[in-house]
């Protein structure tokens, strides 16, 4: 299986909005980290849509290796 590119070893704090949907860069490679800006194109991964429930600040994963989606759940102290 083809890991995907650590962007950062740390999350990125993001203010969101209610209802709206951020798409997060699963593959490393975007320079708008941490989302989507098509560098996927021709790989096997795909950005995965995150919809906020409620404004706040959320912690979308920077290094690409969380097992809960798209937000940070920790696993680059492992890195």
């Amino acid at each position: 299986m083809i890991k995907p590119n650590v962007a950062q070893k740390a999350p990125y704090p993001v203010s969101v909005e209610a209802g709206k949907s951020y798409w997060w860069c699963a593959c490393g490679q975007s320079k708008t980290q941490p989302f989507c800006d098509g560098s996927h194109r021709g790989s096997t991964f795909t950005p995965i849509e995150y919809q906020a429930q409620k404004d706040g600040t959320v912690y979308f994963c920077g290094c690409k290796q969380s097992g809960n989606g798209p937000l940070c759940d920790g696993s680059h102290q492992k890195l």
